[in-house]
């Protein structure tokens, strides 16, 4: 037996070249409200900090405005980056965000600092401090069932059962994420390495919990979608392009596309830059539904979701939507 298989947005609010992070703020929001209407299951965004390229850096200020522009789909971070953050704070926020927003707020966590050592410090936070799995533990609690014993509280956040997700990059948010019995998405749009290894330990040693009695687990994939395929390709090297500069140390605003990537940035770098992003579909509607397809059979995920840096808006906007359409057509065989 088959069934249609979910699909969602990842969104970094990309700030692009000649654009303002008002820009940037006002183009997720517009992104949001047309997903909602394209089928997509849920829009997550990422904490990221210090990056002049990326304006959801305060996330979940972001996904109270996108959840009050939008109607049905789920809002939520992919992710909030735990250790910069203690749980009480992420319980609240998350909790005022479901009491305001029921049944539609998801929340993903990170184990990753999301910056450099200059940000963690001014985040106030421990360099050397590593409590990921007792902190998401915590976290659990402050959103669970009501505790009116409890010495803390989180007021708002108890009873709302906000929805937990377990992100990663490797086999240590796989083997979390299955201890706890918690939904697991892996990184593999940019961290592919470790996909197919991670899937399988997370399913094996996935135990059932009051947060789920199955493993839900979720592909990250790249999309670069056009009417044309030779234009699909001129947008996706706005990404190779920046993610060259990131390994570089030289973050900045998202890049114009170019014609000639490997004039920009050199072939070695070019093919180091696209191993790391293969998990991808780049092209027409018809070649994205078959990579996205291919990507599917191969690693059997419970949903996908799309993420794609694409400088012009109207072109982003046009390329979600050919996914959309292709996405709608993916059948995933139900477990007995």
């Amino acid at each position: 037996m088959t069934q249609h298989l979910p699909y969602s947005v990842l969104d970094l609010s990309p700030v692009p070249e000649g654009s303002s992070a008002q820009d940037a703020i006002r183009n997720s929001i517009d992104l949001a409200q047309r997903a909602e209407g394209w089928g997509y299951h849920r829009f997550w965004l990422a904490e990221h900090h210090n990056m002049p390229g990326i304006a959801s850096s305060a996330t979940a200020v972001l996904i109270g405005l996108i959840a009050q522009a939008t109607r049905t789909i789920r809002v939520g971070a992919g992710g909030i980056m735990l250790p910069n953050h203690a749980p009480l704070t992420v319980a609240e926020a998350f909790g005022t965000l479901a009491t305001a927003f029921p049944d539609r707020i998801d929340l993903g966590l990170g184990r990753a600092p999301g910056g450099d050592g200059a940000v963690i410090r001014a985040l106030r936070r421990d360099p050397m401090a590593d409590s990921f799995p007792q902190d998401v533990v915590e976290l659990l609690d402050y959103l669970g069932p009501e505790r009116p014993d409890a010495p803390v509280r989180a007021l708002p956040g108890e009873g709302t059962g906000v929805p937990v997700y377990i992100l990663g990059s490797s086999l240590f948010g796989a083997q979390l994420a299955a201890h706890l019995g918690l939904p697991f998405a892996f990184a593999s749009h940019f961290a592919p390495d470790h996909l197919e290894q991670a899937m399988a330990i997370y399913r094996d040693r996935f135990r059932p919990s009051p947060w789920g009695q199955r493993p839900h687990a979720i592909l990250a994939a790249n999309v670069f979608a056009a009417d044309d395929a030779g234009e699909a390709a001129y947008l996706r090297t706005t990404m190779q392009l920046a993610f060259a500069r990131l390994r570089t140390g030289q973050p900045g605003k998202l890049p114009r596309p170019v014609r000639d990537i490997d004039a920009e940035i050199g072939a070695q770098m070019r093919r180091a830059v696209d191993g790391a992003l293969r998990i991808s579909a780049v092209g027409d509607r018809a070649q994205v539904q078959d990579q996205l397809a291919a990507l599917v059979e191969t690693h059997r995920p419970d949903e996908i979701i799309l993420t794609g840096q694409v400088h012009d808006h109207a072109k982003r906007l046009r390329s979600f939507e050919i996914a959309a359409e292709a996405a709608s057509a993916l059948t995933v065989r139900q477990a007995a």
